[in-house]
């Protein structure tokens, strides 16, 4: 049986991780279009050396103009994309909220910062997709925040905030052209990622084979 993501274009944003490869792989086999952004060009060498299909993009996904050129780049060679994971991220903190220090907090901000940039730049394209598609990887720690994870924790907030804003202006645009809901945007939840990576790839690419005012600003934990 054809999955319902054969024939879509997805994009990885910050997809030269662990967790990226391997929803990249399964994105391949599923018969979709990858393609991988990220900033570290031997990551993105041996991704394209191991899976040979898969389309990368150099791009500092922090930098407003930087990802605009990387959308510009993506349509020339590719046309829209029908779909977004967010891959970037990472973690600092301990300590206590006295170890939660400035320079952390701004590290941990990159991740907000190239989801607010890649969010905007592709939502005319999700749009427009029969089924588009924008999922972010958040943490449990957001429902239940500790001191020596404050900034991560908040961070991951904003990051949820952020997601079903999108989540809600996907579902209003759908209202207004009075037309049937065709776009989603999801969270998934984890408290660690390590491990979970082929559960995450089954989620994000199941989402195509599910309609979307189904999942639509919804909250998925992954365990």
């Amino acid at each position: 049986m054809t999955h319902p993501v054969h024939g879509r274009t997805i994009l990885l944003a910050g997809g030269t991780s662990a967790a990226g490869r391997v929803v990249a792989a399964a994105a391949v086999e599923a018969g979709a279009t990858v393609l991988v952004a990220g900033r570290d060009a031997a990551k993105l060498d041996a991704l394209r050396r191991d899976l040979p299909p898969v389309g990368t993009f150099r791009c500092d996904l922090a930098d407003e103009g930087d990802v605009a050129r990387l959308a510009a780049r993506v349509h020339d060679a590719h046309g829209p994309v029908d779909g977004v994971l967010h891959l970037v991220g990472g973690w600092r903190g301990g300590g206590g909220l006295a170890g939660q220090s400035d320079a952390d907090f701004r590290a941990l901000e990159v991740s907000l910062t190239a989801l607010r940039h890649v969010s905007r730049v592709f939502d005319a394209d999700l749009r427009a997709a029969p089924a588009g598609r924008l999922a972010i990887v958040s943490s449990t720690a957001v429902a239940r925040p500790l001191a020596g994870g404050a900034a991560y924790a908040a961070v991951k907030a904003a990051s949820e905030a952020w997601t079903r804003a999108v989540a809600h202006g996907f579902a209003k645009d759908a209202r207004d052209r009075g037309v049937p809901p065709a776009a989603a945007s999801v969270v998934f939840r984890v408290r660690a990622l390590a491990g979970l990576e082929a559960a995450l790839a089954a989620a994000f690419l199941g989402l195509w084979g599910q309609p979307a005012d189904a999942v639509n600003d919804r909250i998925v934990e992954l365990a």
